[in-house]
């Protein structure tokens, strides 16, 4: 029993020490440190800083190897459509090349011209 409550005053006084250093690097009762007390605290903080930013790096470059790697994967999707609808396309293109060159040959093409407007009709005044 008896060890029981003297493990229980260390562990008190360790909650306390504890309580005082976390409020002590909340900038709280600062007033009472030593020269020294406040450098320690200042090198402790600076060491969290550290470690926080190198985190922080960490997250970012992982981050920022996910949007390679996915802007690879678009790029490449993207060559892929391209290439399927460039297929369709060559196709139409030479079509319509076919047809040019058969309108050139013929002399029932003529020209047309188009307009696209947006509203109601109106009357052209001639």
């Amino acid at each position: 029993m008896q060890h029981l409550r003297h493990e229980a005053a260390m562990m008190s006084r360790k909650i306390e020490l504890l309580e005082n250093t976390y409020r002590k690097l909340l900038g709280h009762n600062l007033g009472t440190c030593s020269w020294d007390e406040l450098q320690d605290i200042n090198e402790q903080l600076e060491r969290s800083l550290k470690n926080i930013r190198s985190r922080k790096a960490q997250l970012f470059k992982e981050d920022i190897e996910k949007l390679q790697a996915k802007e690879k994967f678009l790029l490449e999707e993207n060559e892929r459509l391209c290439e399927k609808i460039g297929l369709k396309q060559r196709h139409v293109e030479g079509k319509v090349q076919q047809e040019i060159g058969n309108c050139s040959r013929s002399t029932q093409c003529s020209e047309v011209v188009t307009e696209l407007f947006i509203g109601p009709p109106t009357r052209k005044l001639s």
